[in-house]
């Protein structure tokens, strides 16, 4: 069987697994738009994600939970090509740090990143990625959770659109439960070593239950990447309503092992 056969076949088996419901989101350890790139077979590779809230929420998402406002938010993705179209995640450790609640370890999660090789290089690029979450208690309201995450693209030199629609999972409820939070990307490729963007996260409560705009989480991002031996990505997110956190900054570090 083809190669993209069996990605096809696979995710497949997978999205049947995981159609158990979600719960909504709180707050997050990754803020990224996936572009199907992965790591080349045999190479390890470690990315550094934080997220710091200067202006957020000052009510937590749930009874227990950390506060968004003031707090830094992180992890720490340990990666390994295993194919050309497989790639192999290890969060850990996931960790926040709040002026009220002082350091936390928030849990670890794995992953399985399916892609069409070489997405680079393609006009036309997609992927799926699967996560499986282990929570700290003030972290999410379930001890387990999942990601489900199809990726779709398209390069057309010096631009990238790239659209993420994430389906979270915390394994009860049916596929109507789960929770619907996409992502996308605009960016322009200035030259090979730098790139603007525009990027958009949303969470738009269950399947089932859409939330009421005024109480959905909308966020727009203003991003700068920057592409070399150490990979970096630096961005400011503006929350776009009340539910939202109001200012959010990133900073994503990558590079390879070997």
């Amino acid at each position: 069987m083809h190669v993209n056969g069996r990605v096809g076949l696979v995710c497949l088996a997978v999205i049947a697994w995981l159609a158990l419901p979600s719960a909504a989101r709180a707050q997050t350890d990754e803020i990224q738009v996936y572009d199907a790139g992965i790591a080349g077979p045999g190479k390890f590779n470690l990315t550094y994600h934080a997220n710091f809230t200067p202006d957020g929420l000052k009510t937590p998402a749930f009874s227990g939970a950390l506060i968004s406002n003031h707090s830094l938010n992180g992890a720490f993705e340990w990666a390994y090509g295993a194919r050309p179209w497989l790639e192999l995640g290890l969060y850990l450790p996931l960790y926040s740090i709040t002026g009220e609640q002082g350091a936390k370890i928030n849990g670890g999660k794995l992953r399985l990143l399916f892609v069409a090789p070489n997405a680079d290089e393609r006009r036309f690029f997609y992927g799926m990625n699967f996560e499986f979450s282990y929570n700290a208690k003030h972290w999410d309201p379930r001890r387990y959770t999942s990601e489900i995450r199809p990726i779709v693209g398209v390069h057309y030199r010096p631009w990238d659109f790239i659209f993420n629609p994430i389906l979270d999972n915390s394994w009860r409820g049916g596929f109507a439960a789960l929770d619907f939070a996409p992502a996308s990307r605009i960016a322009y490729h200035l030259d090979k070593s730098w790139a603007v963007a525009a990027e958009q996260y949303s969470d738009f409560g269950e399947l089932r239950a859409i939330l009421p705009s005024a109480q959905q989480s909308q966020q727009a991002w203003a991003v700068v990447d920057h592409y070399a031996k150490l990979d970096v990505e630096a961005g400011i997110g503006f929350g776009l309503n009340a539910a939202s956190d109001k200012i959010t900054l990133k900073l994503i570090l990558s590079r390879d092992l070997n």
